[in-house]
Protein backbone atom coordinates (compact mmCIF):
# COMPACT_ATOMS: atom_id res chain seq x y z
CA UNK A 1 0.00 0.00 0.00
CA UNK A 2 1.25 3.42 -1.18
CA UNK A 3 2.03 5.91 1.21
CA UNK A 4 -0.93 8.82 0.96
CA UNK A 5 0.99 12.53 0.90
CA UNK A 6 0.26 14.99 3.03
CA UNK A 7 -1.55 17.76 1.32
CA UNK A 8 -3.02 21.77 2.30
CA UNK A 9 -6.34 21.92 3.02
CA UNK A 10 -6.06 24.76 0.74
CA UNK A 11 -5.24 25.30 -2.21
CA UNK A 12 -1.60 26.55 -2.78
CA UNK A 13 -2.87 29.45 -5.27
CA UNK A 14 -4.84 31.18 -2.54
CA UNK A 15 -1.93 31.82 -0.36
CA UNK A 16 -1.13 35.27 -1.71
CA UNK A 17 -5.34 36.20 -1.53
CA UNK A 18 -5.28 34.78 1.58
CA UNK A 19 -2.17 37.16 2.72
CA UNK A 20 -3.66 40.25 1.40
CA UNK A 21 -6.89 39.98 2.76
CA UNK A 22 -6.31 38.78 6.11
CA UNK A 23 -3.60 41.16 6.49
CA UNK A 24 -5.70 43.83 5.25
CA UNK A 25 -9.29 42.95 7.34
CA UNK A 26 -6.48 42.17 10.76
CA UNK A 27 -4.87 46.11 10.26
CA UNK A 28 -8.10 47.25 9.68
CA UNK A 29 -9.37 46.07 13.13
CA UNK A 30 -5.93 47.31 14.71
CA UNK A 31 -6.92 50.81 13.47
CA UNK A 32 -10.40 50.74 14.86
CA UNK A 33 -8.48 49.78 18.11
CA UNK A 34 -6.13 52.91 18.24
CA UNK A 35 -8.74 54.92 17.35
CA UNK A 36 -11.21 53.61 20.17
CA UNK A 37 -8.92 54.12 22.02
CA UNK A 38 -7.61 57.42 21.67
CA UNK A 39 -10.78 59.42 21.32
CA UNK A 40 -12.90 57.34 24.44
CA UNK A 41 -12.26 58.65 28.16
CA UNK A 42 -10.98 56.16 30.38
CA UNK A 43 -15.02 56.29 32.18
CA UNK A 44 -16.43 55.37 28.87
CA UNK A 45 -13.95 52.30 27.86
CA UNK A 46 -15.23 48.34 27.99
CA UNK A 47 -13.01 45.88 28.50
CA UNK A 48 -14.98 43.04 26.48
CA UNK A 49 -14.98 45.14 23.01
CA UNK A 50 -11.81 46.04 23.43
CA UNK A 51 -10.49 42.24 24.33
CA UNK A 52 -12.91 41.12 21.60
CA UNK A 53 -10.99 43.85 18.66
CA UNK A 54 -7.82 42.49 20.11
CA UNK A 55 -8.73 39.30 19.82
CA UNK A 56 -9.95 39.53 16.27
CA UNK A 57 -6.33 42.00 15.23
CA UNK A 58 -4.68 39.15 16.64
CA UNK A 59 -5.95 36.05 14.68
CA UNK A 60 -6.16 37.77 11.21
CA UNK A 61 -2.70 39.25 11.44
CA UNK A 62 -1.34 35.92 12.94
CA UNK A 63 -3.21 33.90 9.91
CA UNK A 64 -2.45 36.55 7.17
CA UNK A 65 1.47 36.36 8.47
CA UNK A 66 0.96 32.67 7.88
CA UNK A 67 -0.89 32.72 4.78
CA UNK A 68 2.45 35.59 3.92
CA UNK A 69 4.98 33.40 4.47
CA UNK A 70 3.32 30.49 2.56
CA UNK A 71 3.08 32.29 -0.08
CA UNK A 72 6.74 33.72 -0.30
CA UNK A 73 7.91 30.04 0.29
CA UNK A 74 8.66 29.93 3.58
CA UNK A 75 6.82 26.69 4.99
CA UNK A 76 6.12 26.77 8.48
Amino acid sequence: MAPIPITSPVPVNLYPVLAVSMLSIGLVVTASFFIYEATSSRRNRSLPKELASGALASFFLGFGSLFLLLASGVYV
